[in-house]
């Protein structure tokens, strides 16, 4: 049975086309899902002590560590455990929300979800699948001043997931509908 992670961004939690979209997409893949929402249980921006303890070896964290650590641990064990990945977005100001940014600052975790090799960074959740549902006052997938897709697919692949597809919310649910 496949099983969804699905996230979303927007801070508009009443009236977002993406949210819409990507419930929707959710329902249609069928299958169980995780529903981690952003605007609704904010994630804490990344600090020095965070950014070091990730680079300490397991058996070697403090308990401090290990706590800086815990809310990755969760989001990288939510990754690991779903076969698609549904994210609902909005484009702010050209690019992603920040909570979106800070959603993909806690999942990038050497040795957990990327390593590097003699050939270069190589990541380690392969075999997944993600779909984007994007909701835009102007800005078009894959215009010039689109900056959210590009940087999303990058990421994406830098962690192993290389199955991305970019849907407009609006061909999933018209804007009049959300």
């Amino acid at each position: 049975m496949t099983h969804i992670l699905h996230i979303d961004a927007s801070a508009n939690t009443e009236t977002s086309i993406s949210r819409a979209a990507s419930a929707k997409l959710v329902a249609d893949l069928g299958g169980t899902a995780t529903h981690r929402d952003l605007a609704i249980a904010p994630l804490a921006q990344i600090d020095g002590a965070w950014a070091d303890a990730r680079l300490i070896d397991t058996d070697a964290l403090s308990d401090a560590d290990k706590e800086r650590l815990a809310l990755s641990d969760a989001l990288v064990a939510e990754l690991q455990a779903a076969d698609t990945i549904v994210i609902g977005t909005p484009v702010y100001n050209f690019a992603s929300p920040a909570s979106l940014k800070a959603w993909m600052d806690l999942i990038a975790r050497p040795g957990v979800t990327f390593t590097y090799t003699a050939e270069g960074p190589k990541g380690l959740l392969s075999g997944k699948k993600a779909i984007v549902t994007v909701a835009s006052g102007g800005t078009e997938i894959g215009s010039g001043i689109d900056f959210l897709t590009p940087h999303l697919r990058f990421f994406l692949g830098f962690i192993g997931i290389t199955d991305v597809e970019f849907v407009a919310a609006t061909d999933i649910v018209p804007a009049a509908a959300a």
